[in-house]
């Protein structure tokens, strides 16, 4: 049976100086800076009013009502939904009752909304600039070289991934080039900033994205944009619809039937 032939290529030992190391380098430097610009820019947070936090946190109820109600016991599980749901729909929750249907104000006027937009501004610019930045430097210095070779087999389908800007078609996919190098730092560095800054920073461009795909992960206030009437109707249809699927139900025989 024939051997898969081994495909060498010679390289330049000074590569690993020149172009891995710069780059890795400058890739953590840049998530640091990030970092402490995230921080910077951050504007102090308003003091929240007793009905303001009542208003976030009683939409949270119901969210986590829906996502944590296989925990519950089916009796459990009514009596919360009853409450909410009626409450959501009458407003009893609301901070501002006396508005209720009344159409949302400009965000253009209102200070409110214009200091959160300009936020995800100021975060954009600090994600996209340093990113336009360094591939921009990658691309005049260091294009189309081939700075290392992966120790693991992949399938053809990572050769686009691993080798851009090399347009060499029989080249072995385990050979990856600087500017693929430069996406495979900006997606694996994270370990590398929790040990450098902590688990709670803003130094990985991946996690700032994802954040700002989930807003509600962590979500501590209403978005002022919002009318958090339409908010809590929406919570009531969601709460009316769920089916409830307890892994409670039946525990009792299951229990039995272990010990038998």
């Amino acid at each position: 049976m024939a051997q898969p032939v081994v495909q060498t290529i010679h390289r330049d030992p000074s590569l690993f100086y020149w172009i891995l190391v710069p780059i890795t380098v400058v890739m953590i430097l840049t998530g640091i800076l990030r970092h402490y610009a995230m921080i910077l820019l951050q504007s102090a947070p308003k003091k929240q009013g007793v009905k303001d936090i009542r208003q976030t946190r009683s939409l949270m109820r119901g969210v986590n009502l829906r996502n944590n109600a296989s925990v519950l016991t089916r009796p459990s599980f009514e009596s919360r939904k009853n409450y909410l749901v009626p409450a959501y729909q009458d407003g009893t929750f609301l901070a501002e009752p006396e508005k209720r249907g009344q159409p949302r104000a400009n965000p253009m006027s209102d200070p409110a909304a214009m200091e959160g937009m300009m936020g995800m501004m100021k975060n954009q610019v600090v994600m996209m600039v340093p990113q336009t930045l360094i591939m921009g430097w990658i691309n005049a210095f260091f294009s189309g070289f081939v700075i290392l070779k992966l120790p693991f087999p992949l399938t053809p389908q990572f050769k686009s991934m691993l080798q851009s800007g090399v347009g060499t078609r029989d080249l072995d996919v385990r050979w990856v080039s600087s500017l693929s190098f430069y996406f495979l730092c900006l997606f694996g560095l994270q370990p590398v900033y929790n040990f450098i800054l902590g688990s709670n920073n803003s130094a990985s461009q991946v996690s700032q994205q994802m954040a700002q795909m989930n807003p509600g992960a962590g979500i501590t206030a209403m978005d002022p944009n919002q009318d958090p009437d339409k908010l809590f109707l929406s919570e009531a249809e969601n709460l009316e619809v769920t089916e409830l699927r307890s892994i409670l139900e039946g525990i009792e025989g299951r229990i039995l039937e272990q010990l038998r």
